[in-house]
């Protein structure tokens, strides 16, 4: 029974689109698949891995309706071998799918697309709002670094999400350094708290475009789901509660440096190049008219940068973690930026020149 024809194109699009999500092993083989539904010319494919389930839309034409769901890395991975602009013809027949292409040739098993999980969405209860994708995804990259990977505090391998009134709020922390990062949006919504979990953020900041198109957000209950172009994106929370980011961030450090982001940037990537490869730690020294970076190894090597800063007070010497202040710098895209400390035992805080929307905290570490 032919399905349908299409581009290579036309098919790998979309299947990419929800195919990240898919894991490579999981305790039940019907989640390595991919689910395909075709109804006239209109395609639509879904993954899941019961967290996070991603559907999205595509064009195919002939052939008869089907619903069939067969193993998305394979057949993701055919297609990228393909030329471009090839024509692909799929047929199913029982449980087989056959692949076309030219004068290539595949049969893939497929699994019913009766026993193919879904998440439902209670939209009755959910509380929405409308921003550009552009704003959301550039939001995401000023915290997501500092999420969390593999914590036992389950709550801190995922982003915070705060929506009030016309404000959207994000924060992420590892309990070694915390991002904030707020923006403005239209409506007045009720306050309303979610995390993210690690994976869906990492998804969202993949999927986004650079674009002024909607991104539109629906939250309720332990659920969450994201709409843009023809993506709908339904993820689990993470159901915990989130440190009190507010008291974290300081707010009355006296020293303000104000620094070339690059000239920093250059500075501690060599100097990192001698840090100790577990600890990665380096000292910044403030004196007057200086800021010094300096790190030492088992080996007895050393580095030493200087900055000329305008400065004139006391000498302030504390330990940081290198790779804290270069993800920072990384993921900013100002000329400038400030830090501002207290003393040695006290975390410093990295804020951008005329912007109060974003705030970057990094505890000290011994050296």
């Amino acid at each position: 029974m032919l399905l349908l024809t299409a581009s290579r194109e036309a098919l790998l699009g979309p299947l990419q689109s929800v195919s990240g999500i898919v894991e490579k092993r999981h305790t039940l083989p019907i989640l390595s698949n991919v689910l395909i539904e075709k109804h006239g010319d209109d395609l639509t494919l879904l993954a899941t891995d019961i967290e996070i389930q991603i559907r999205t839309t595509g064009q195919a034409s002939g052939g008869a309706d089907a619903n069939f769901t067969v193993g998305a890395r394979k057949f993701q991975d055919i297609l990228r071998a393909l030329s471009d602009g090839t024509e692909v013809n799929l047929k199913l027949d029982a449980n087989r799918l056959s692949l076309h292409a030219g004068k290539s040739r595949f049969a893939l098993q497929t699994l019913p697309a009766t026993d193919y999980p879904r998440m439902q969405f209670n939209d009755a209860e959910a509380v929405t709002l409308t921003v550009s994708q552009k704003a959301f995804k550039r939001q995401l990259a000023q915290v997501a670094y500092s999420m969390a990977a593999q914590d036992i505090r389950y709550y801190l391998n995922g982003l915070l999400v705060v929506a009030q009134g016309n404000e959207l709020r994000m924060v992420a922390t590892d309990g070694h350094r915390l991002a904030f990062a707020s923006a403005e949006i239209d409506g007045e919504l009720p306050k309303t708290e979610v995390i993210l979990p690690r994976k869906t953020v990492l998804e969202l900041a993949r999927q986004l475009a650079d674009s002024d198109e909607p991104l539109e957000i629906a939250l309720a209950g332990n659920q969450a789901r994201f709409r843009f172009g023809p993506i709908e994106l339904i993820t689990k929370l993470i159901d915990g509660k989130f440190p009190d980011y507010e008291r974290v961030i300081p707010q009355n450090h006296p020293k303000l440096l104000v620094l070339g982001r690059s000239a920093l940037l250059g500075s501690l990537h060599r100097v990192a190049i001698l840090t100790n490869e577990k600890f990665r730690g380096v000292r910044v020294v403030l004196s007057s008219g200086s800021l010094k970076i300096v790190s030492s190894n088992a080996e007895q090597e050393e580095a030493q940068e200087e900055i000329e800063v305008d400065y004139a007070g006391d000498t302030v010497d504390i330990g940081f973690n290198v790779t804290y202040l270069l993800d920072v710098l990384t993921n900013s895209s100002t000329d400038e930026i400030e830090l501002r400390l207290n003393d040695g035992n006290s975390s410093a805080l990295i804020t951008l020149p005329g912007d109060a929307r974003f705030k970057y905290v990094v505890m000290p570490m011994r050296i």
